[in-house]
């Protein structure tokens, strides 16, 4: 596959593949209504084609296609539905918006971004994959696929998916993000890129998976040079847990309840119980659940302790809980909350 011939041969392959197996319908790839109206989605319409793209990448960053689309991309877009709107936005409400997404420093990039396209761009998301890299929370990866998807730009990209493509296509093993997107550029199909790379994110999502390649459905079998020993070509290095114990608390007075707004970088911005190291004293235990984050496995216990007097505590009321973003460990620790004040 060295040759223009077998690079002419891997685009056809992929391309009819792609015709007939590929997510042509997610709406995040139908934002333009005159390319493809049978897909457009009407609650996608006023949407800048941009920015549908752009939300739709940092959303599917750590989060699995199926979730975006059922849970988070319509109702975000319903809330701020371009970069104008996300410049303006207050901080607690956009994090709201993120909750159950994860990663918050994407939210709060995204605002950064937007007042950055205020300020050097006129409002817009540039086109150019070297603009798109100044932006903050813009990487390699998501500039090439907004300058693609966006704005139909001959360019290439690598992200998981495609990474484990070619790894196996070309028999790589630790293969640098350098050799890679050389890679990835040498095979582009400048004629069609949209429809090319949106196959190989498809190629590996959906048939060249990590742990179970489904190789003889591959378009790409005879071509592939690593399709006999696959799982050789995607050994990742195994994320080590640090384990550790939590201790949750929540104060309540009547309809009222004490949380604490985080300002350290992980859960900047967000709500959460009383977080101790220590079990606290006089609380009734409520139960215990497990949580993950970055490189950490807790064991979080969860504490109610009733207060008779307000005392001088600042507290917010039960029902405006709903309306502030809260971390997604406040959430479960909630649940058990509401357990035991039902019961």
């Amino acid at each position: 596959m060295k040759d223009k011939t077998g690079i002419i041969a891997l685009q056809n392959k992929l391309l009819s593949w792609y015709e007939k197996h590929g997510r042509k319908a997610l709406p995040w790839r139908n934002l333009d209504k005159s390319k493809n109206e049978a897909y457009f989605d009407e609650r996608l319409s006023g949407i800048n084609r941009a920015y549908g793209v752009y939300i739709s990448e940092i959303m599917l960053q750590q989060t699995q296609v199926s979730r975006v689309l059922r849970d988070f991309y319509f109702p975000f877009l319903a809330k701020f539905p371009s970069l104008k709107t996300l410049a303006k936005a207050d901080e607690s409400e956009l994090l709201k918006a993120w909750q159950g997404l994860g990663y918050y420093s994407r939210a709060r990039n995204l605002k950064a971004c937007a007042l950055q396209c205020e300020a050097e761009f006129k409002g817009v998301l540039p086109r150019k994959k070297d603009e798109l890299l100044r932006l903050k929370g813009i990487g390699s990866y998501t500039a090439g696929a907004i300058a693609c998807f966006a704005y139909d730009e001959a360019v290439s990209f690598v992200d998981g998916n495609i990474k484990r493509v070619l790894s196996r296509l070309f028999k790589l093993k630790q293969a640098s993000l350098k050799e890679l997107e050389e890679l990835a550029e040498r095979i582009l199909n400048k004629n069609n890129p949209f429809d090319h790379n949106q196959a190989l994110l498809d190629l590996g999502a959906l048939i060249c998976t990590p742990k179970a390649p489904k190789c003889g459905l591959c378009p790409l079998y005879e071509l592939c040079e690593g399709k006999f020993e696959p799982l050789n070509y995607t050994k990742n290095k195994k994320t080590e847990y640090e384990k550790l114990n939590l201790h949750a608390l929540f104060i309540t007075y009547k309809d009222k309840i004490i949380l604490e707004k985080s300002k350290t970088k992980l859960y900047k911005g967000l709500y959460n119980p009383i977080l101790l190291e220590i079990k606290p004293e006089n609380a009734t235990y409520l139960g215990s659940f497990k949580h993950s984050y970055t490189k950490y496995k807790l064991e979080v216990k969860v504490y109610h302790k009733r207060l008779k007097n307000k005392e001088k505590h600042k507290f917010i009321a039960l029902k405006e809980l709903e309306l502030l973003p809260l971390s997604n460990l406040c959430v479960k620790a909630l649940k058990l909350l509401n357990q035991a004040r039902l019961s």
